[in-house]
């Protein structure tokens, strides 16, 4: 016989009395597991509909502490992201060897002041040379000036020396014409490759390509327009004027000139050894001792995005003690609106339990319509948090985005201070004495 119809037959074979009650059993058990749950979580949904205004006042602690939750949560995620995109972008594996390392008090810069000296052209050229690790070794150094086409003037822009091979390590790319290049370098020609506001400032109408534009009254040709970056925190990162560093040099003078080394490394896994090396040639070149503190400083981006971490990690943590506050108040008057219900219904438990209701299904009732109006409280929370981050989202450059695991975290723990504060009152109304709740009138 085959295995189809053994199945079959076994199907339909009685049961024997102890195997069938077990079922039955088993059967009941799920049931009444079910009715614990979904009854009380429907009545809890009922009187919260019932009495919305009593409902939103009653929840609106633990909604505005979901909501601060999330809705810091995600402004700081979208922050990081647009501080590691926009401003702690140095490059594509790229880091820099500058005067100054990242100082956040005022005793260290003093003391960095008399120690560090600036970063020469020599410095640049014992690096290129020597280093055996990086992709590219190349240079920069900046300052602000003017620059003018007739009776139009830009005050402020950004006037940076650089080699040509910046060009593949920084974020900066040709939307037409091309970069400085190292026959522009070794001529020390007086070319530029401006970013899209000089542009559009300069030459509304034009193609600026071949044009020449007066930087600090000097004449420079434009060779090249970069694509738009945009703006951070407000500032355009688009008014600025290229051109190659020794035409920056001889313009400017090098002394006293605190120049830029940027560092390409061959990729994300070789940067801590590629920094190592960097380190070892510059405090060689300067003589420190093995115990001594650089004379100069490594910036890379994970350091500027420590930094800033450092900075959202105390709001972080102010935020907390904000939303604590939130959530005992929302959890108090959850319990008190439960120990209101308790007396309100005192008759109905005496009914209850005169029927056979025991004390864990009293107490799971109470316990499960205090974490229902929680988690309602946390879900209209999320939704405020949601409303928060889009309005974030449109009228800042912040990319707010609200993370899937705030969502679940900040829902769970509503649901908890409802079960918390919920206690009490469930633990009450699980111990009135039958005869007397029945006896009690309203």
């Amino acid at each position: 016989m085959g295995h189809t119809d053994s199945a079959v037959i076994d199907a339909t074979v009685p049961r024997g009395p102890a195997e069938g009650s077990a079922v039955s059993r088993a059967g009941k058990r799920l049931k009444h597991q079910g009715t614990i749950f979904r009854d009380p979580a429907l009545e809890a949904l009922q009187a919260l509909r019932a009495h919305k205004l009593r409902s939103a006042l009653t929840l609106l602690g633990v909604t505005l502490s979901v909501a601060v939750l999330i809705f810091v949560v995600s402004v700081i995620a979208g922050a990081d992201h647009y501080i590691q995109d926009r401003v702690a972008n140095l490059g594509s594996n790229v880091f820099l060897v500058v005067r100054f390392p990242i100082i956040t008090n005022q005793q260290d810069f003093f003391k960095a002041a008399r120690r560090n000296r600036n970063i020469t052209w020599d410095d640049f050229q014992a690096l290129h040379d020597s280093m055996r690790l990086p992709k590219a070794v190349g240079l920069e150094v900046r300052t602000n000036g003017k620059a003018r086409l007739g009776t139009q003037t830009m005050d402020d822009i950004n006037i940076r020396g650089v080699t040509a091979n910046i060009a593949d390590m920084d974020v900066e790319e040709p939307e037409s014409g091309r970069y400085v290049t190292d026959a522009d370098n070794d001529n020390r020609t007086q070319v530029t490759f401006i970013g899209q506001e000089v542009s559009k400032r300069m030459f509304p109408t034009v193609d600026p390509i071949g044009k020449t534009i007066s930087i600090d009254g000097r004449g420079f040709e434009v060779v090249g327009v970069a694509k738009q970056i945009g703006t951070v925190f407000g500032q355009s990162q688009d008014d600025f004027a290229y051109i190659p560093i020794r035409t920056w040099l001889k313009l400017y003078g090098e002394r006293n000139q605190d120049l830029a080394i940027n560092i390409q490394g061959r990729g994300p896994e070789w940067m801590r050894e590629t920094e190592n090396e960097a380190r070892t040639i510059m405090r060689a070149r300067r003589h420190l001792d093995p115990n001594a503190d650089d004379s100069f400083g490594i910036l890379a981006s994970d350091t500027i995005m420590g930094l800033w971490k450092n900075l959202t990690g105390a709001i972080a943590k102010t935020m907390v003690g904000v939303v604590s506050v939130f959530l005992l108040i929302g959890g108090v008057v959850i319990m008190n609106v439960m120990l209101a219900s308790v007396t309100e219904r005192t008759r109905e438990i005496g009914v209850r339990k005169s029927l056979g209701a025991r004390r864990l299904d009293i107490m799971m009732q109470f316990l499960v319509e205090s974490a229902v109006m929680a988690a309602v409280g946390g879900a209209a929370g999320v939704a405020i948090a949601y409303m928060l981050s889009a309005l974030v989202r449109f009228f800042t450059p912040v990319p707010s985005q609200v993370p899937l695991g705030a969502v679940i975290l900040s829902l769970a723990i509503s649901t908890a201070v409802g079960l918390f504060f919920g206690l009490y009152p469930a633990n009450r109304a699980a111990k009135l004495d039958p005869i007397e709740a029945l006896r009690f009138e309203t």
